[in-house]
């Protein structure tokens, strides 16, 4: 793999992954303590549980496979929670784990990119697995923005506030 391409992968999952940060920062922004926790039924997860959920995913494959540590994740408890930590704790927590594997990924050996690794009985290159953590990400993010809708009846939540997105493509 040539250097340069490497780099542009890394930094493009690394812009990804901050922009996930930045929608569910402003999703928690309209969001009261009481709706953190909150459930739309019995069979789904509350916002809470997601951020937990998460970070579990994101230190698993992110930190602990790339980043070759110890894992330690126990993903049934990210969904049981039911309360436990405030908006601002699991705000922090999400945004530690996510500089976290921005750090791995900003200086995994190229050769890493490459190399094959087992993650929940998964066989993904360092690639796969970057691109696993940018998806999984995107999508909670997405179930983040419409729970937040559902819950405070609002159309949008002003994640492209300022931007013109009818302009045309140049190329």
């Amino acid at each position: 793999m040539n250097d340069q391409v490497a780099k542009e992968f890394v930094d493009q999952i690394i812009y990804r992954l901050e922009e996930s940060t930045r929608m569910i920062t402003l999703s928690f922004d309209q969001l009261s303590e009481d709706d953190i926790w909150k459930r739309p039924n019995k069979n789904s997860n509350s916002v809470g549980n997601l951020i937990l959920h998460l970070c579990g995913n994101i230190t698993q494959y992110g930190i602990s496979s790339l980043g070759k540590k110890e894992d330690h994740r126990d993903r049934d408890k990210e969904f049981a929670a039911q309360d436990g930590l405030r908006k601002a704790e699991l705000l922090n927590m999400l945004v530690d784990v996510v500089d976290e594997a921005k750090n791995v990924l900003k200086n995994l050996p190229q050769d890493e990119l490459l190399r094959k690794r087992e993650v929940q009985g998964f066989t993904f290159s360092g690639i796969g697995i970057a691109v696993h953590i940018t998806e999984h990400y995107s999508y909670h993010t997405g179930q983040i923005a419409f729970w937040t809708k559902q819950l405070k009846d609002k159309r949008s939540l002003g994640f492209y506030d300022g931007f013109d997105l009818n302009i045309k493509n140049n190329d």
